[in-house]
């Protein structure tokens, strides 16, 4: 992954520094330097850079004056230089990535610029699912729910289909769905995915089990006058709601 970065530094011989610092590193193509805030803008305007040194004492337009002045939208990952250290906490309250506090060591340089690819790697994983999401949902659009269901494993994500889904179990704040032999973990509450997914195939049987209709072969009695749902490959599930309305529902499938 190559990464676009704009140096934006008033001073000459700091924005000398961190390009001789920048071209050192495979990956960084630097695409422009600014000296004050109104060329940064301009520069933006026309590509916005992935990375951006950013220092923050500048004339007429800061470096926070300058973020602020950004249209909606992605921005960069920023990296403030200043040469002052009071300036880092507002840094972060801008969701800056680092700073560099002026002058810095190549060792300090290089930890803020792998934070920075670090950073950056997570957004493209996050856009990359995002749009993979938009994508799958888009595939059932008539029904208007998901046709797969995003699950996070490790560094991984894996797209389970819902209708391979047999049933799914609460577990505090998180659900369990069973997929046939394969149970995946899903950060998200039983009452959040149940408006998500199509009422005429999944109905909430129990508080904390909701179970694809498609794989419900039966109902029948259990101890205490209780019933219990039977699915296909013989698993049971307890059932809190009306049997009747379970077997009306499965009829109208």
């Amino acid at each position: 992954m190559t990464i676009r970065t704009l140096i934006v530094d008033d001073e000459p011989l700091a924005r000398q520094g961190l390009r001789l610092m920048l071209r050192e590193e495979p990956d960084i193509v630097i695409m422009g330097e600014s000296a004050n805030g109104a060329e940064a803008l301009a520069a933006m305007r026309r590509e916005m850079p992935a990375l951006m040194f950013l220092d923050v004492q500048m004339p007429k337009m800061d470096g926070f004056a300058l973020l602020a002045a950004l249209p909606p939208g992605p921005t960069p990952v920023i990296i403030f230089v200043t040469a002052y250290d009071q300036h880092a906490l507002q840094a972060f309250e801008v969701s800056a990535t680092d700073y560099l506090l002026k002058p810095f060591k190549p060792a300090r340089f290089r930890e803020a610029l792998q934070r920075a690819r670090q950073q950056l790697q997570a957004r493209d994983l996050r856009t990359l699912n995002q749009r993979l999401q938009t994508l799958l949902e888009a595939a059932n659009p008539a029904a208007g729910y998901p046709s797969h269901l995003s699950v996070k494993a490790g560094e991984h994500t894996v797209f389970v289909k819902v209708r391979d889904v047999d049933y799914i179990e609460a577990a505090a704040n998180y659900v369990i769905l069973h997929a046939g032999a394969q149970n995946h973990v899903l950060r998200e509450t039983l009452t959040n995915l149940e408006t998500r997914l199509s009422p005429k195939t999944f109905l909430r049987i129990h508080r904390s089990i909701i179970v694809n209709l498609e794989r419900v072969i039966g109902v029948k009695p259990a101890a205490r006058g209780e019933h219990v749902v039977v699915l296909k490959g013989g698993r049971e599930l307890p059932l809190t709601r009306g049997v009747r309305e379970i077997q009306q529902r499965l009829e109208f499938l």
